[in-house]
């Protein structure tokens, strides 16, 4: 089953699909879908689940427009390098439960993005909705498929059995920490109260970093896409390097929507980043109220998980 958008409209130019072609040589091991043709291809609607431009910060009249700022605001002080690395300790540990992934999947709905200016709706719709849409315009990538599907899953981390973090360490862009804070993020005046900002070690363009040092060498922003990429990563998943690129970075707008942090790329990097930005398409714009049929699809994605991870996973 596919999503279905009302009133699709043109997707800006560097979101096209006819660019598929030279933009999808990444690896030559990963399977590719025959392109499709300009009907058949995944359309983006003009305007968000409100109404309203996608990824819209600017609106002070907008209710959920402030509550997401007043969230980056509190992200942005906290999200330290100290902190970062407590994280990654005390989660790395993987001892918070064993489950399946689908079992993750349905705990999504008791999760509301509080940073998603475009929807407010339980997170497993958004998931399907991503997945459902990718798999209409790439049926043979089914990596590709259930990268989209578990991609958000790391923000259990909100619910109580998994520690009940604030949802500033949980959600929302990420960026990198331990060098400068680029300007491209969102919100990015709240940074002058990070304790790092006047930090000589770190407040440099590449701070503790060296340029072309590889993004698995970054420290990022902690979050939902971080603890996932470790939980597949630690439970020895076989999704292609694209497939855990995307998980990991998938929340890094001020890289992949707006160019920042480019220097710190390797040629791996720059490689995946290509899938991401194929992926990002779907995952911005296949956010709608019209749902997927979940016992519908099931099948398909319960198949397609045994293939990619082991029955049940630490988490």
């Amino acid at each position: 089953m596919t999503i279905s958008v009302e009133n699709p409209v043109s997707v800006h130019e560097d979101f096209t699909t006819q660019t598929k072609t030279e933009e999808l040589q990444s690896d030559s091991r990963i399977p590719m879908s025959t392109i499709p043709s300009n009907d058949e291809v995944f359309l983006a609607p003009e305007v968000n689940a409100f109404g309203r431009e996608f990824r819209n910060y600017e609106d002070e009249n907008n209710e959920r427009q402030k509550s997401v700022e007043e969230f980056y605001k509190t992200q942005h002080i906290n999200q330290t390098l100290d902190f970062v690395k407590k994280m990654r300790h005390d989660y790395g540990k993987l001892d918070k439960m064993v489950m399946n992934i689908w079992e993750c999947c349905e705990l999504l709905n008791e999760v509301v993005d509080e940073s998603d200016p475009d929807l407010d709706e339980p997170q497993i719709q958004h998931l399907l909705q991503t997945a459902e849409a990718i798999r209409k315009d790439y049926p043979d990538e089914d990596w590709l498929h259930l990268t989209a599907l578990i991609h958000d899953l790391g923000k259990v981390l909100t619910l109580p059995q998994f520690g009940g973090l604030p949802q500033w360490a949980v959600v929302g862009d990420t960026f990198p920490v331990g060098c400068a804070f680029d300007e491209s993020n969102i919100h990015h005046k709240y940074f002058k109260e990070n304790p790092d900002f006047n930090n000589p070690t770190y407040n440099t363009k590449t701070g503790i970093y060296s340029e072309g040092c590889g993004l698995e060498n970054v420290s990022m922003s902690w979050g939902h896409d971080d603890y996932m990429y470790m939980v597949a990563k630690e439970n020895g998943s076989t999704l292609p390097s694209p497939g855990l690129f995307i998980i990991r970075y998938h929340s890094f707008y001020p890289l992949h929507k707006a160019g920042a942090y480019t220097h710190l790329m390797n040629d791996e990097d720059k490689e995946n980043l290509k899938w991401l930005h194929v992926f990002n398409k779907y995952d911005l714009y296949s956010k709608s109220k019209v749902h997927v049929d979940v016992e519908k699809v099931k099948p398909y994605y319960m198949s397609i998980i045994k293939k990619y991870f082991p029955e049940n996973l630490k988490w």
